[in-house]
Parts: C-alpha cells; sequence; structure tokens
C-alpha cells in the first residue's frame, strides 16, 4: 500500500506544470460539480443549509441517504470507466478500446440478467439479501476474466489477438442469453432488465457504495504503478521489453485490475457505453498522452461527466427518469463518428 503511494507522487515528476494546472483545474471542477448535482433535484438542497443545519430531517435523508449515495457512484463509475478505456487503449495501442472489447462488461450484464429474470428460482434471497445482483454481475465478470486467462496461456506471448477474439465471444454469446432472457421474463422482470441494461444509479446505497469504492480505489492505485510502463510501451512490446519492462505481468496488472473496476461498476450501475471511449480522448486532447498525466486526468473527466449525465437523466422530464446510458450515448456517439472521421483523414 504504501510503496503503491509512493510511486502514485513519484509519478507527478513526470508530469509538466500545464499538465499539473489542468488536473488542478478538473478536481476544483469535479467538486463544484459534486456540490451542484446533490443539490439539484425534484427539491433544492444546500449543503451549506445541510452544515448550518437549516434542513429539516426529511430533507437531511433524502440529502444524506438518497442524494449523495447516487452522486458519488455516479462519479465512482464514471472515473472507473475512464481509467479503464485510458489503460485498455493504452495496451492495445487503439485509440477505440474501450471497457467492453474484452468482454467483461457483457459478463457483468450476462451474470445481473441471470438474477433479474431467474435468481429467485436459482439463488434463495436470504444468502445475500441487497448483495445479491452485485455478487452475480461480478461472478460474471470473473468468469470472463478466467475465460481470457485460460485461452491466453496467462497473457502471455501473442496473447492478444485471442484476448480480442475471447471478447468478441463473450459478446455475442452474453447478447443471446439476454436475449433469451428478456424473451422468457415476466413484465416486471422485463422492465427491471430493460432499465438495468440502460443504466441507472437510482436505489444505491450506503452499504452497497462503501465496499465497491474501497475495491476500487486499491485497484486505481494498483493501476497508477504501471503508468510509465504504458508509455514504454507505446514503442512497441520488442522496445519495451528492452528496456525492461515485463510485457507479461504489464499485461496482467492491466487486464486484471480493469475487470476489477469494470465488474464492480457494471454490477452496481447495469450497461453504460461510450465512457471508457471518449473520456481518455478528451483528456488527450486537454494535455497530452503522457500515462502519469492521462490517468488522473481521466479519472476525473470520467467522474463530472457521469455525474453531468446523471444529473441530465433526474432532471430533463421530471418527475419520471431517463436512463442515465441514453445520455452517455446520445453525447457519446457523435463523439464516436467524429474521432472515426478524424483517423480516416490521418
Amino acid at each position: 500500500m504504501m510503496s503503491n503511494l509512493i510511486n502514485y507522487s513519484l509519478s507527478f515528476q513526470f508530469i509538466n506544470k500545464r499538465q499539473l494546472s489542468i488536473i488542478l483545474s478538473l478536481l476544483l471542477i469535479f467538486f463544484v460539480t459534486l456540490s451542484v448535482a446533490i443539490s439539484i433535484g425534484s427539491f433544492k438542497l444546500s449543503i451549506l443549509d445541510y452544515f448550518a443545519g437549516n434542513l429539516s430531517q426529511l430533507h437531511q435523508k433524502v440529502l444524506l441517504h438518497i442524494r449523495a449515495p447516487r452522486v458519488l457512484l455516479a462519479a465512482l463509475v464514471g472515473a472507473s470507466l475512464s481509467l479503464s478505456g485510458a489503460c485498455l487503449q493504452g495496451l492495445f495501442r487503439n485509440p477505440l478500446a474501450d471497457p467492453g472489447l474484452i468482454g467483461v462488461s457483457s459478463g457483468a450484464a450476462l451474470g445481473a440478467a441471470l438474477t433479474i429474470v431467474l435468481g429467485a428460482k436459482i439463488i434463495p434471497s436470504y444468502l445475500f439479501g441487497p448483495y445479491i445482483l452485485p455478487f452475480s454481475a461480478i461472478v460474471g465478470s470473473a468468469t470472463v476474466i478466467i475465460l481470457l486467462f485460460a485461452f491466453t496461456k496467462g497473457f502471455g506471448v501473442k496473447s492478444m489477438i485471442y484476448m480480442l477474439l475471447v471478447g468478441i465471444a463473450v459478446n455475442a454469446f452474453a447478447g443471446v442469453g439476454i436475449g433469451i432472457l428478456t424473451y422468457i421474463s415476466s413484465e416486471s422482470e422485463l422492465r427491471s432488465l430493460t432499465f438495468w441494461t440502460m443504466g441507472s444509479f437510482g436505489g444505491v446505497t450506503w452499504d452497497l457504495i462503501l465496499p465497491a469504492a474501497l475495491t476500487i480505489f486499491f485497484a486505481f492505485l494498483w493501476t497508477f504503478r504501471i503508468s510509465r510502463k504504458l508509455d514504454l510501451l507505446q514503442l512497441g512490446e520488442s522496445e519495451a521489453y528492452s528496456l525492461g519492462v515485463n510485457i507479461k505481468r504489464l499485461r496482467f496488472d492491466i487486464i486484471i485490475s480493469s475487470a476489477i473496476i469494470v465488474g464492480i461498476s457494471v454490477s452496481l450501475s447495469g450497461m453504460i457505453g461510450f465512457v471508457g471511449l471518449i473520456v481518455p480522448h478528451l483528456a488527450r486532447l486537454f494535455g497530452g498522452v503522457n500515462h502519469n498525466y492521462l490517468l488522473p486526468a481521466s479519472i476525473l473527466t470520467g467522474a463530472i461527466i457521469m455525474i453531468f449525465a446523471d444529473l441530465l437523466s433526474r432532471v430533463l422530464i421530471q418527475p419520471a427518469e431517463l436512463p442515465v446510458g441514453l445520455i452517455t450515448s446520445a453525447i457519446g456517439s457523435p463523439f464516436f463518428l467524429w474521432l472515426i472521421f478524424n483517423m480516416r483523414k490521418k
């Protein structure tokens, strides 16, 4: 733990003043966005009023037990998907890579869908209680990790093509599975399944957020250890290996940490697309491509965008609520087309 913190602090030696100012600016914007999102809803609640003791007991409960965990989960999921996307784009040296590429998101989605439709018939609810849906999604993502590890012989040499093929197969299989479950589900199950697959932060509690946040925090620290190695990898695997980078260990670290943070994020929020794809590109446009800057910038940018998307999902059609995945897709798909267009010009 201490060595991870030391490595993270040393990484700032490789960030120039402009990049550091961007990170500090993003940090300020993050806290402003966080406070605004907590305050705005069906009725306005001020954080300053809470600390001054001017809120009623009902309003305090809404602030602490409904809005605050929801907004913090949005920030956590946005940061997780963005960090995973930045790492996977660096690993594959492909600007179009995202967390769904290796199939972890689809595996988590299939696990959750099985629980929504067949959960009561397979697993007694008293075994896991409110944790049954996140547990099932994490089991689904863990199964994909095991498949990746087996088919690539421990993420060894020449494993990248097999990793992509396994990801394609898992995505296809999960799509078929979710389609079958959608067909056999009841009306209430279909509603829950549809809303979950489009992404939502509603109904989350501190009991779910705190263990997830702690796990993701350690995965973050683990990922920051390899930021300089990702920079060296951009020179090519042979060049990185000659400079002392253990390629097999680097792949293992990135795949496992990405799978953990994506699996946990998907288990709590459902399927949310485009964030892991577009946010690293935005961070690169702001300040550069070196990963000592790119990883923290992606985390902050992803958190800001996801908080904003969740805010829009809550206020656009009050008192109803839009799935947050629709908001991110509406933002991300035009950016994705612009990215492809620019790549063609080059």
